[in-house]
């Protein structure tokens, strides 16, 4: 983001410029903010060769004519022109009246200024190499896009003011292409009737459908695009791509809530939500986040103004939901029933059962909701009528309000959860003086138990340090340490691999994380490392063992589990030798193919399997050592020689060349 800011600051001190520039980005992604909070304030604190700089900004957004841009600029100048004009001009040599200043004397003119010579600095009012113009929303003006780059283009040819232009190009494109399309096709088809080709569906000449000619017709008589192009490239020195800083600009959003300590602390506490919900719309749209916080916010008072100890796992999920669903409905990705007819939590997961079961199109879209949005998210309530009906309607419909959270207090009862539950889904103040000992208790005997998922017991050592710290519980450091240390190694006995250890980290719902957490975390990864390595064996076998008997579902396998893995590493060479021998010929062949795309494909990924690889392609040869020439002889021998490539495809990116491969001989010896 700094180089952006860098480049357009350069063409801002640059001594000459005969062009403007164009920041491009998508509508919400933050463009209009990055303006007034990185650019103006460094553009307008600038002083080359003595000047200050002044930035003019202009919302092209529903302008209908060009007079009103010229009112804006008059406005935001407040520069009068007087009948001394003449005489000064005389006085300072100057011929002609600068295009910027035409605006400013049309448009004191047009408010009927009186004028008053001795008050108005005409050497300030004349100069242009000062003044910053700033226009944004192009694409949302009502006057046609052509006739405003070329009014803009008045100031930068003639008067060289640096300007900046703010749109998305994408939006424009489309905008040029369908603006006033039922006039366009009227023509079309009056033209295509005239050339006597309108009777015909089809253009046996050039075999084209009737609506494909009239689309032509269209472009070819009314290529806005084409003018648009011409005109750019006059104008447009430089086009930068805006892509946000979205960690920057979510905090922003967030500072807005710093009046309400409680929100503001349950959002920071949950950015990693907002953001991982934000990536998983698809979108970037920053508008449309603004407006979903804003909408939680009405949530999360009334929750905690009706149901003050509500579960902080279902606030973390009404967050979730809240800005999932806003997303969806407002970013038009779906039409606003798709929810309509779901009336609760358990509606809803019923849904998602009959979609797994019976491939339901119709409710194909709830599961992909919520495989998308729910993903590594654990949380038995996921749907909540009265969010979804208030992003929908803007009405906060008390009664379903209440309805829905009496279901979700009476099934989410937090004294039946289990002590570690609770520590890792609410805020622990929650737990009540009484409450607190014996849940503490209960923790640590199902920590040294194993009882725990191993990336859980990570979690709770954050807690217990922290609980230390405050001196909530009366433990030192060393035996919880202990403890921790050996419940984490029993439950690595039964704990499957997590794949999302930062997710699951940002979870934890303390902020005052001790230096301890290293010791614990580099135990955790050790052990997770070996859970890895152990369902990678499991994965091998389940998937070589279909070699050569069950040759479609190894396929269907390899396809799904193994292109993107290093599962050559995990699988006993001579055995997988033993069983791609027995194989058909065209099998062999098949496994070849696959084996060179994913090394292709998945380089980076597959590199830890290359020893194997080599040992693999060294027992194929010595086997084929000396044999008569059959077929099989000559596809393993193929075989090899693209083991072979793959090799060397290694060797030269990954392995450095001749002395790193030595290295590797020597470890193998």
């Amino acid at each position: 983001m700094e180089d952006l800011v860098e480049s357009i600051l350069d063409y801002i001190r640059a001594d000459y410029t005969d062009y403007a520039i164009m920041i491009n980005g998508e509508w919400g992604s933050g463009k209009t903010y990055f303006w007034n909070h990185k650019i103006r304030n460094k553009i307008e604190s600038m002083r080359l060769n003595g000047k200050q700089y002044t930035t003019i900004y202009m919302s092209l957004y529903g302008i209908s004519n060009l007079e009103e841009i010229s009112k804006k600029i008059f406005i935001e100048t407040t520069q009068l022109m007087d009948k001394n004009l003449k005489k000064y001009m005389q006085a300072n040599g100057q011929t002609t009246i600068p295009e910027y200043a035409k605006t400013g004397l049309d448009m004191a003119n047009f408010f009927g200024v009186t004028q008053n010579g001795n008050q108005i600095d005409y050497g300030q009012f004349f100069s242009t190499d000062d003044k910053i113009l700033c226009f944004d929303d192009l694409e949302r003006a009502n006057v046609d896009v052509i006739d405003i780059l070329g009014y803009i283009n008045n100031f930068v040819e003639h008067d060289h003011i640096k300007t900046i232009i703010i749109c998305n190009e994408k939006e424009l494109s489309t905008k040029l292409k369908n603006s006033n399309l039922e006039m366009k096709t009227f023509i079309a088809t009056y033209l295509l009737d005239k050339e006597g080709n309108l009777d015909k569906k089809v253009d046996k000449a050039n075999d084209k459908p009737m609506v494909e000619k009239i689309q032509d017709k269209i472009e070819y008589v009314f290529d806005k695009a084409n003018d648009y192009e011409r005109i750019k490239e006059k104008l447009i020195g430089e086009t930068f791509e805006y892509a946000p800083e979205f960690s920057y600009i979510i905090n922003g959003l967030l500072m807005r809530y710093e009046r309400y300590p409680e929100l503001i602390r349950f959002l920071r506490e949950n950015t990693n939500l907002i953001i991982s919900t934000f990536n998983k719309s698809g979108t970037r749209n920053l508008r449309i986040l603004k407006h979903a916080l804003k909408d939680f916010k009405k949530v999360f008072d009334m929750v905690n103004k009706a149901y003050p100890n509500t579960n902080n796992r279902v606030l973390q999920t009404m967050l979730i939901f809240t800005i999932a669903i806003s997303f969806e409905i407002k970013a038009g990705k779906i039409t606003k029933d798709k929810f309509i007819n779901i009336e609760d939590n358990e509606e809803y997961k019923s849904i998602l059962v009959s979609s797994r079961v019976f491939m339901d199109n119709r409710q194909f879209y709830i599961k992909e909701f919520d495989n998308n949005y729910y993903y590594n998210f654990k949380s038995e309530y996921r749907f909540f009528k009265f969010i979804e009906i208030y992003v929908r309607t803007r009405i906060f419909n008390m009664k379903v309000f209440k309805d829905n959270m009496e279901v979700i207090i009476n099934t989410v009862d937090t004294d039946k959860l289990p002590g570690y539950k609770r520590l890792l889904t609410e805020e622990y103040w929650k737990i009540s003086d009484d409450q607190f000992k014996p849940v503490i208790e209960e923790v640590l005997n199902d920590v040294k138990n194993g009882t725990v998922r191993l990336i859980d017991i990570v979690k709770l050592f954050a807690y217990f340090s922290y609980f230390i710290k405050k001196d909530l519980i009366d433990y030192d450091m060393k035996t919880i340490k202990s403890v921790f240390f050996n419940g984490m190694n029993i439950s690595s006995l039964t704990s499957e691999y997590c794949d999302n250890v930062e997710e699951e980290l940002g979870k934890i719902a303390i902020n005052d994380i001790s230096q301890d957490m290293e010791e614990i975390l580099k135990h955790f990864n050790d052990l997770n490392t070996q859970l890895k390595d152990k369902m990678y064996k499991q994965k091998a076998e389940d998937i070589f063992k279909c070699i050569p008997m069950r040759m479609e579902t190894f396929y269907d396998k390899f396809d799904k589990e193994g292109m993107n893995i290093p599962i050559f590493k995990y699988y006993d060479v001579f055995q997988m030798f033993q069983r791609i021998s027995c194989a058909s010929n065209e099998d062999i062949v098949t496994i070849k193919e696959k084996l060179v795309d994913r090394a292709n494909r998945y380089t980076r990924e597959i590199e830890p399997e290359m020893k194997n690889i080599k040992k693999l392609k060294q027992v194929i040869e010595d086997y084929i050592a000396g044999k008569a020439t059959t077929i099989k002889i000559v596809m393993l021998k193929d075989f090899a020689i693209e083991l072979g490539n793959i090799l060397e495809k290694y060797k030269t990116s990954f392995f450095g060349g001749k002395e790193k491969e030595q290295e590797e001989e020597e470890e193998t010896e």
